[in-house]
């Protein structure tokens, strides 16, 4: 028996890692979009910046879901005085319970000063300890890979973001070697 109903092809992209060495927080991201299992974009750009480049947020997932996501940190920024953590549990209190905002389809990555976070819609905030995050189809190969670059060699947080998520582009089908990298100092 065959299935002739529609099914709208699963979309996924973007690898997206963020890593902590000496003071300075790198946060990165590959350019693909799939479209089930074909590439409809290879440059897509997945980090944003707020507060003059003070903060970046990186995201997986919706890039519509995303952007919205983005205008709401950026506003709970605002109105908590550039307070990282607590516009990230206010964002994550506010997708958890309003009704629509349930329903957005995303991951965020965020990178400041003070603390990278990663922000879903089941309300988590997370903080590792190690200060390395990695979300989208290839953020556990890129976490894999920047442990190991981070304890093996003395790169830069920002080489390591770079060469970890061309690991990660090495293995999975969903990343490209198209790679943005940004730096907090």
């Amino acid at each position: 028996m065959t299935d002739n109903t529609l099914q709208t092809p699963c979309v996924r992209s973007t690898t997206i890692l963020t890593v902590r060495r000496d003071d300075v927080v790198a946060i990165g991201g590959d350019g693909q979009v799939s479209l089930g299992d074909t590439i409809v974009k290879q440059d897509a750009t997945k980090l944003r910046s707020f507060l003059n480049g003070a903060v970046w947020c990186g995201f997986a997932g919706a890039a519509a879901d995303a952007f919205a996501l983005l205008d709401r940190f950026n506003a709970k920024l605002e109105s908590h005085k550039s307070n990282v953590r607590r516009a990230a549990i206010e964002l994550a209190k506010e997708w958890r319970s309003d009704k629509v905002l349930r329903q957005l389809n995303s991951l965020l990555v965020v990178a400041g000063k003070d603390a990278s976070l990663m922000i879903s819609g089941s309300g988590d905030v997370i903080e590792p300890s190690d200060g390395i995050i990695g979300v989208g189809s290839g953020g556990m190969y890129a976490v894999a890979a920047a442990h190991a670059l981070l304890a093996n060699t003395e790169l830069s947080a920002r080489d390591v973001v770079e060469k970890a998520l061309n690991i990660a582009a090495d293995i999975c089908v969903y990343t490209n070697h198209t790679i943005a990298v940004e730096t907090i100092q």
